[in-house]
């Protein structure tokens, strides 16, 4: 297949790029030299010859985190390049074999990690959670894949459900009919795919009769929220569910966890979606704990690497990762507890502790753990205050 720089010139608005470097020197993972956005909006523009900056594998290292985009004076749709280039490659076959076998295994059993569809809601099995189909509500729980299928990731899920549980929430899941959102499918350059999931998802909400959406990963929330066309159902994030039933006096948070706790933006919230207030309210409403603001905040939130099909992706960047420097600000800051509201989140950064040594320095927690352990809810990986 042909490239026809005219047509990504034309997509991307690669015309009124001003070759500043805003995009460059912002981003977060280095996107520098020999394949940095200046130099590929040039190369593309300017000598019509793309192809030999496409199959670069720093390609890869790009989380989607829209920095380059928000910051961009002109307008220029940095992203969307980037995920246009992926498209391309996609659509050619050469893409690394660990976004590959992503790819096939979101359409083979809708998720990127291949894990049987029979098994998505056995995290919710005994929890006494209304499945869509068996059961009706007007609310959904969308759980996403990370946290239907990984351990870790589950406890997010159990302490969401029992929250609403115990603010009397109607809501359900969708159990093994739930697929994929598409969010990262359509970042690692999959877009026939990602258009398949949101039709189907679509029509599989309104066909259960569901009235709103919430989502516990970020991700989720933005492709719903942006990305799906005539979708037509309001969607929430769990923290500015959290947040209301906690101001409404829904939620009663009774337990001090005596804690100094830092919070990381997740860049799909955050930045993206300018959700920015909400954690903050839930974490200060926590008796007991000492919020504690870095420097690198809201806006300026340091992307935590996990995003943009980075999860499946290998190699492209270098030297000491975002997880271990923000690991490293949050102890220097002087808080236990790193807390966040994304699944990528937690998983990168409780990597970044082990990588680090910091493991009896500080630990990281999802807000909905500490919402739980507030209310006294028992359930596994409870938090402990000895530190």
């Amino acid at each position: 297949m042909k490239i026809d720089p005219k047509t990504f010139i034309k997509d991307y608005l690669l015309d009124i790029c001003i070759q500043c470097g805003t995009c460059t020197g912002s981003c977060p993972v280095k996107f520098r030299s020999p394949l940095n956005m200046r130099r590929l909006v040039r190369q593309t523009y300017i000598t019509g010859d793309p192809a030999s900056l496409f199959k670069r594998p720093e390609l890869w290292a790009c989380t989607t985190c829209s920095t380059c985009s928000l910051r961009c004076p002109a307008g220029v749709k940095n992203v969307e390049l980037i995920m246009g280039i992926r498209n391309f490659l996609a659509n050619q076959g050469e893409v690394p074999s660990t976004i590959r076998d992503a790819l096939e295994n979101t359409f083979l059993q809708g998720n990127p990690w291949g894990r049987f569809r029979d098994r998505r809601a056995d995290w919710a099995k005994d929890l006494g959670i209304k499945i869509f189909g068996e059961a009706t509500a007007e609310t959904l729980l969308y759980v996403g894949c990370a946290p239907s299928y990984d351990p870790r990731i589950q406890s997010v899920s159990t302490a969401l459900a029992k929250i609403f549980q115990k603010a009397n929430l109607d809501f359900g899941i969708l159990g093994k009919k739930e697929s994929c959102c598409g969010n990262e499918i359509r970042r690692m350059g999959e877009q026939a795919l990602f258009k398949k999931l949101a039709k189907d998802n679509t029509n599989l909400f309104k066909k259960s009769g569901i009235k709103r959406i919430i989502t516990i990963s970020p991700h989720c929330f933005n492709a719903f929220k942006n990305e799906y066309p005539d979708f037509g159902i309001p969607v929430q994030h769990y923290t500015q569910v959290i947040a209301d039933l906690i101001e409404t006096g829904k939620l009663k948070l009774s337990k001090a966890l005596n804690l100094p706790a830092t919070y990381q933006d997740p860049c799909f919230l955050g930045k993206q979606n300018q959700v920015f207030d909400e954690p903050r309210k839930i974490l200060t409403s926590v008796p007991g704990l000492e919020f504690l603001e870095m420097e690198r905040s809201r806006q300026r939130s340091l992307c935590c690497e996990g995003g943009g099909g980075r999860m499946w992706a290998e190699g492209g960047t270098e030297g000491i990762r975002n997880g271990e420097i923000r690991i490293r600000e949050a102890v220097a800051l002087g808080a236990k507890v790193m807390a966040t509201a994304c699944p990528f989140c937690l998983l990168t950064f409780e990597d970044a502790v082990k990588i680090s040594g910091l493991t009896t320095e500080i630990m990281v927690k999802d807000i909905s753990e500490l919402v739980a352990e507030a209310l006294e809810i028992n359930f596994n990986d409870q938090i402990s205050n000895s530190k």
